[in-house]
């Protein structure tokens, strides 16, 4: 079926609600790993299969990296913030860019964000609405107005 929409893993939200795992939004490292249109994403798998490398998110075959440029395992995000609007919750970061000039990757349709601190634990895939790619250039995800994920309560 491959992609169609971005979302929280349902699990992440249980697990942090029930404390079974410690998230600290604020001070994790987070990632952000490449995926081609070889997967469904499910947003209602375990915890064990939300993980980077684990059920789907495997890196053999669906995860599209170049090796130097935008790494297997994924890029670094930075500038996280955690916060609390009116009655909305947002997770953001500035826009993440592979890590140099000279990326070449292709057919590139979404990424799994993930807790690197955390057991590599899923916290929401982002589908970017078709195939992206770049050749010999920087490759960027830039994130929605609305952060990596929001929440409105």
């Amino acid at each position: 079926m491959a992609w169609s929409a971005s979302k929280i893993f349902c699990v992440f939200v249980q697990d942090a609600f029930n404390r079974t795992s410690a998230y600290d939004l604020n001070a994790d490292t987070f990632k952000a790993a490449l995926y081609d249109n070889d997967i469904t994403p499910d947003q209602t798998v375990s915890s064990a299969n939300s993980a980077y490398n684990a059920g789907q998110w495997t890196a053999a075959g669906n995860e599209v990296s170049d090796g130097t440029e935008w790494d297997a395992a994924g890029e670094p995000l930075t500038g996280v913030s955690s916060s609390f609007s009116s009655t909305n919750y947002t997770f953001d970061a500035t826009d993440t860019p592979s890590g140099g000039s000279s990326a070449t990757l292709a057919a590139v349709f979404g990424c799994l964000v993930y807790d690197d601190t955390v057991s590599d634990l899923g916290v929401c895939f982002n589908y970017f609405g078709g195939s992206n790619s770049v050749t010999d250039g920087t490759f960027t995800i830039q994130w929605h107005a609305n952060g990596v994920f929001r929440i409105a309560l």
